[in-house]
């Protein structure tokens, strides 16, 4: 049987080009392709792919809640994000979300069947610079005991308000803080954590876990 892809994608040369590519391979059928995340949640269910390529800009709702809620009505399927974005929270945020591989859209034609192939028989395909930027960003993710220890009261409150989603000024109305205290609070946060986003601060302390969505964490504020 071949492997049933849909793609979402917002470019229509990159859409075409793609499916176009899958069409002209053996073992591969496209079932689906869909402009954007809205259309794809509204059809995809009855095309029951078994692999799903999946852009991360895309024009309202991003990549990374179209598979958030892809694997709620699709859950034994496969996605993998296909990206020209080599960045460090758009990659966390994707593999939370379920995304099972993460590869740049340069990534060769051949190397992206071999991709397919290898996420449908189980595998976590990664082009290998986003493969040593995981290795890295996981090192840098332990953090040693007396990191959180430095965080006072007050910054450890904020920290609490930024994992359950809480944005700069519902935190600043929360805890009753001006907007730049709760900035300067988030600042030395990172700094004494040495990370670089919401995200990376949540991994390292233990408030986001593997599995649990990043979506509504990566507000800026």
């Amino acid at each position: 049987m071949p492997t049933r892809v849909a793609i979402v994608e917002d470019n229509e040369g990159t859409r075409t080009s793609l499916a176009s590519l899958l069409e002209r391979a053996k073992d591969f059928q496209v079932v689906g392709c869909y402009a954007d995340a809205e259309s794809a949640l509204e059809d995809v269910a009855s095309r029951m792919p078994d692999v799903v390529l999946v852009d991360i800009k895309l024009p309202q709702m991003n990549g990374v809640e179209c598979v958030t809620q892809m694997k709620t009505i699709l859950p034994k399927t496969q996605f993998i994000m296909l990206t020209v974005y080599a960045n460090d929270e758009w990659l966390f945020n994707s593999l939370l979300a379920g995304a099972n591989g993460y590869l740049l859209k340069r990534t060769p034609p051949g190397k992206l069947l071999e991709a397919i192939h290898d996420v449908r028989a189980g595998g976590s395909p990664m082009t290998p610079e986003i493969a040593r930027r995981v290795v890295q960003i996981f090192r840098k993710q332990t953090p040693k005991p007396d990191d959180t220890a430095k965080l006072t009261a007050r910054e450890k409150q904020v920290l609490n308000q930024l994992a359950q989603g809480f944005r700069y000024k519902e935190v600043s109305g929360n805890l009753n803080l001006s907007m730049d205290t709760v900035r300067t609070h988030i600042r030395n946060i990172y700094d004494k954590l040495r990370v670089h986003s919401r995200t990376e601060a949540l991994l390292a302390t233990g408030h986001l876990k593997a599995g649990q969505t990043a979506a509504n964490q990566n507000s800026a504020g």
